[in-house]
């Protein structure tokens, strides 16, 4: 099994690399991740779901930023993800630490719902995300 790992400090993007960031249902890309990708990736003020530029945007928070979305909540919105990656094949898709920001999940949370994307060679993973599905950790 080839593991892809997304790098840690991601400022610029190849142009057929897309931006995976956790966001929030209202697309308020205020801090962290998501204020990257708005100002550099594409990512659309008041859009917070799916791809915008380079960007693709997972909820992990409320419309408006009022709770943190449970992993029953995220879960369709990851499979729904997971779907449209392995779709563009012609794209890489650079997962960040989605929901352990802001939202207050560990990658132990997060990390279980992206295993079935563990063999699909467009889309990387955290170093973390993969440890926890692989079992190294």
């Amino acid at each position: 099994m080839y593991i892809r790992i997304t790098p840690d400090n991601i400022q610029t993007l190849k142009p057929n690399e897309i931006f995976v960031f956790g966001s929030n249902l209202s697309g308020i890309h205020g801090g962290g991740a998501a204020r990257l990708a708005y100002e550099k990736f594409g990512a659309i003020y008041g859009q917070g779901v799916g791809i915008m530029g380079q960007s693709y945007a997972i909820p992990t928070k409320s419309e408006g930023i009022k709770r943190t979305l449970s992993i029953a909540e995220i879960k369709p919105h990851v499979y729904k993800f997971i779907s449209w990656a392995r779709y563009h094949c012609g794209n890489t898709f650079l997962v960040t630490e989605i929901g352990c920001g802001l939202a207050g999940y560990e990658p132990k949370d997060i990390a279980p719902l992206f295993k079935e994307s563990i063999n699909i060679q467009n889309i990387y993973l955290p170093q973390r995300f993969i440890d926890i599905i692989t079992c190294k950790n």
